[in-house]
């Protein structure tokens, strides 16, 4: 019998396109999964509502799951619930570390402008950096630039 554990594990490989090494799961855009006799059901809530992947990642979640045997596989995008970026689990924000961008600070839903400064450069760890720019290269970063390392770089933005 197959689990919303298997699911999810499986859902491990479906990627981020903008940032491989996060998983959907760990970004936090998957948000439900049903399970009947007949089929799977996946609830995603994309990052920001004109994301331009989102049916690229519904087909590699249907392509996924299909590749398990899972052959009847709905992926509905809903917006009830707007994403945050608390939703990256931890394992994701170790991975945006590693992949040099600095993750987003947890915050309690209300996002001020003064929580870019002073992040935490994901190369040396120092948080003497301050941001160049908030807009990065795709929408969800901004540019910072660290005085210990003197080495740019991005963060995923709190949202």
């Amino acid at each position: 019998m197959i689990t919303e554990a298997n699911i999810l594990e499986w859902l491990q490989e479906v990627k981020d396109p903008e940032i491989p090494v996060l998983s959907l799961v760990d970004l936090g855009v998957i948000t439900n999964v049903a399970i009947d006799e007949h089929k799977v059901c996946i609830t995603m809530t994309p990052t920001f509502v004109g994301c331009p992947a989102i049916d690229y990642m519904k087909q590699d979640i249907i392509e996924v799951l299909n590749s398990y045997g899972i052959d009847n596989v709905d992926v509905k995008v809903t917006f009830e619930k707007q994403w945050n970026s608390n939703m990256i689990s931890e394992k994701g924000r170790t991975a945006l570390k590693e992949f040099g961008l600095a993750p987003p600070p947890k915050h309690n839903l209300i996002v001020d402008i003064d929580i870019l400064e002073n992040i935490a450069c994901p190369n040396c760890g120092s948080t003497d950096s301050i941001m160049k720019t908030p807009f990065g290269p795709t929408a969800c970063r901004s540019i910072h630039f660290c005085n210990s390392c003197k080495e740019t770089f991005e963060q995923f933005k709190p949202i």
